[in-house]
């Protein structure tokens, strides 16, 4: 069997060169998605489109010869499942119902999965398609992030209207959490059994969070998510990735128990050789160097392999690469970071 690097990185081992992919590398700076994008009507069916959300994950990995494909869907699925009536709109970004206090208590009631099957057969597909090499990433939105998008309606600045209902409603934030964890565990354990050969959780808004609500709304839904998945897979490999988190970071592997942890741009180089000492580590390189090219885009380069490519590391972006990231500057980063020795 074709060796899948990115799974030896996350066993712990050092490669060189380290295996790359990169967030939302399927989408819409690439001409073939957008050109798919338009078959499909709206977002989310071609999310629920197993067809197109297959064809449009293996487009980067034609294009580029990446060490991962990561399942193209959305981290709102689940509070599409959960019936919020979830648009994606151009230009706004997605929005839904918002939620209540008192509509909480249904969604443990809730069987999501039946709604997500769609997505399953994408990943059956993937794994059927995909070379033999290349490794195969479901994801879940974190429960925190997820959350946010539940209770404003949809997203802000600065997610403060979930930071207001944490503080005034702290029990029925802690049970939405817990609730949505639950839900995420069991949408994880079956894109496993489709075919993902590991999973990442993202976190994208845990940057907003103080200490205390760090630990109770990244920190411990992550766990609980983390525990339930491997009470059930044992040999399932995770990432978390908690966007902004900076010096939250430090004990984040050892208290969520992800096997490795994703770092944003902002976390300087010898913090995360910190955080390399205790395992795998994966990024870091801003986004905006993929639009700049050049000069910036070497040097950003450069630096993260100087810095982590002695260790466990797995190359991607600090984000998701944006739209007006230059397809030629991908292929730039992929023959720069193979070529890299230590």
């Amino acid at each position: 069997m074709a060796v899948r690097r990115l799974l030896k990185v996350l066993d712990g081992e050092t490669l060189t060169p380290p295996p790359i992919w990169l967030m939302r590398q399927a989408g819409r700076y690439l001409p073939e998605y957008r050109q798919t994008r338009q078959q499909a009507g709206s977002f989310l069916d071609l999310c629920y489109n197993p067809e197109l959300a297959t064809e449009v994950t293996l487009q980067p990995i034609r294009r580029f010869g990446l060490d991962a494909a990561i399942l193209f869907s959305d981290i709102l699925v689940i509070p599409d499942a959960l019936k919020r009536n979830v648009t994606f709109s151009e230009g706004k970004g997605p929005a839904m119902d918002p939620i209540e206090v008192s509509d909480i208590a249904s969604f443990s009631k809730v069987d999501v999965l039946p709604h997500l099957c769609p997505v399953f057969e994408t990943v059956k597909r993937l794994r059927a398609e995909l070379p033999q090499e290349t490794t195969l990433l479901g994801f879940c939105g974190a429960p925190w992030t997820v959350a946010t998008y539940m209770i404003a309606g949809h997203g802000t600045p600065d997610q403060a209207p979930a930071r207001l209902f944490g503080y005034n409603h702290p029990q029925a934030m802690e049970e939405l959490l817990a609730t949505l964890a639950d839900i995420s565990a069991d949408y994880l354990v079956a894109q496993i059994d489709a075919g993902a050969d590991a999973v990442q959780i993202f976190d994208s808004w845990a940057g907003v969070l103080g200490e205390s609500e760090f630990e109770k709304f990244a920190v411990k839904p992550i766990q609980r998510i983390i525990a339930s998945v491997r009470s059930r897979r044992p040999g399932a490999k995770i990432i978390a990735f908690a966007k902004g988190a900076g010096l939250l970071l430090k004990d984040y592997r050892q208290k969520t128990g992800a096997d490795a942890i994703g770092l944003d741009w902002s976390v300087p180089l010898s913090f995360a050789q910190e955080l390399q000492k205790d395992g795998p580590v994966q990024g870091n390189l801003d986004p905006m160097r993929m639009v700049a090219g050049g000069k910036a885009l070497d040097e950003g380069i450069d630096a993260i392999l100087q810095a982590l490519g002695n260790g466990p590391l797995i190359f991607n972006l600090g984000h998701g690469i944006t739209p007006q990231a230059d397809p030629e500057n991908v292929t730039k980063l992929v023959n720069r970071v193979r070529g890299f020795k230590r």
